[in-house]
């Protein structure tokens, strides 16, 4: 209950802000309160989706709203007030939005209320087993996996609906070419179009599987050496523009499963860094700018946030790290390890953190 009770409270000093000038009706301002409170509690339901915590953390969370009720893709939540209520973004996360009239509809909403609308590229229809791509390395387990046309099916439609909504759109943790070739060509034509990349998806392919097991499970999955190339060439040009983390974690005894009742994904926040200084910086592909523009610069600004920049007055948030310095994870601060990574030679390592002024973290 303390934290149904911030979070109204949060929602009451909102709703007052926003109607300083007016007079409120109560019972109006108890249905919308209850109304955003029946929204959290829905995005509540997805473990990966930040909420307001009840306790001051040392870091800055920021929230993405569900856009569906239930994250079931029929019912447009209350977009706008919890716009108003502080959401930087849209998504319904990990669930594909299938109706594409209602994602047109949410589109148009996000782009009247100036927020980004992330989503997840796979439609389920194509896949059998998810999180192993469809080719060599299921065959090889046996596995028919998830085919590339699951996600660029999806990614070539919400393409389409992107530059008819004119909505900021972003394609999430992209792992085919010809969707990176998609984007391409509907950011030329005009749509207002972002993708990410994760370090796992412009490190790794498919065959990773057949090594690490569900270490290297993950929706959407490793792909091929080609795709992989073609995720670094669309980071090379800015097709895409954010690098982002997609950190999901699982217990060991849920990755100690069998590769098709395993759940997917892998932890990424401790090695971004050192992944994109390894993969891409060290071989040429981006600059050490470049790279930290696409991990702080580009996701403040789409998101609206006030960090990602340099400047007099701006919030004093910074990693400090050496990007030649060597190290070798073994152990991490997440409760979780679920990393094909562990173990690997990486090069830039953090060695302090500051959030609002303060270090929170010393290597």
């Amino acid at each position: 209950m303390n934290d149904l009770s911030k979070m109204y409270q949060v929602y009451v000093n909102k709703e007052l802000q926003v109607n300083k000038n007016e007079i409120l009706n109560v019972a109006r301002l108890k249905q919308k309160t209850l109304s955003f409170l029946h929204d959290l509690g829905e995005v509540c339901q997805d473990s990966r989706c930040f909420i307001f915590w009840e306790k001051e953390e040392a870091i800055h969370i920021y929230q993405a709203a569900a856009v569906s009720h239930d994250l079931k893709g029929t019912e447009l939540t209350d977009m706008k007030a919890l716009a108003a209520a502080g959401a930087c973004g849209f998504t319904d996360d990990g669930i594909p939005l299938k109706d594409a009239a209602f994602l047109l509809k949410a589109m148009e909403l996000a782009a009247q209320l100036n927020l980004p609308i992330s989503l997840h590229e796979e439609d389920p229809s194509f896949i059998e087993i998810n999180g192993i791509n469809h080719g060599a390395a299921s065959d090889f387990l046996g596995i028919y996996g998830s085919p590339s046309i699951a996600e660029e099916s999806l990614v070539a439609r919400d393409c389409m609906l992107a530059l008819k909504s004119g909505a900021d759109v972003v394609i999430q943790h992209i792992s085919s070419g010809t969707s990176v070739e998609l984007v391409r060509t509907f950011k030329a034509l005009g749509a207002k179009l972002h993708a990410e990349a994760t370090p796992h998806h412009f490190t790794l392919t498919d065959e990773a599987v057949i090594k690490y097991g569900s270490l290297a499970k993950m929706n959407p999955p490793l792909r091929t050496e080609k795709d992989r190339l073609a995720i670094i060439q669309g980071l090379c040009d800015g097709t895409i523009d954010i690098i982002a983390t997609d950190h999901a974690p699982h217990s060991a005894e849920e990755k100690s499963r069998p590769i098709p009742s395993a759940p997917s994904g892998i932890i990424g926040l401790e090695t971004s860094l050192a992944l994109g200084i390894t993969s891409l910086v060290r071989p040429g592909h981006l600059t050490l700018n470049q790279l930290l523009e696409k991990m702080t610069v580009n996701p403040a600004h789409l998101y609206h946030l006030p960090s990602g920049k340099l400047e007099p007055g701006a919030p004093a948030d910074l990693v400090l790290f050496d990007p030649n310095e060597k190290w070798i994870p073994t152990e991490y601060h997440s409760k979780s390890c679920n990393s094909p990574f562990t173990g690997w030679e990486l090069y830039g390592k953090v060695k302090r953190t500051i959030c609002a002024g303060k270090t929170v973290y010393t290597d």
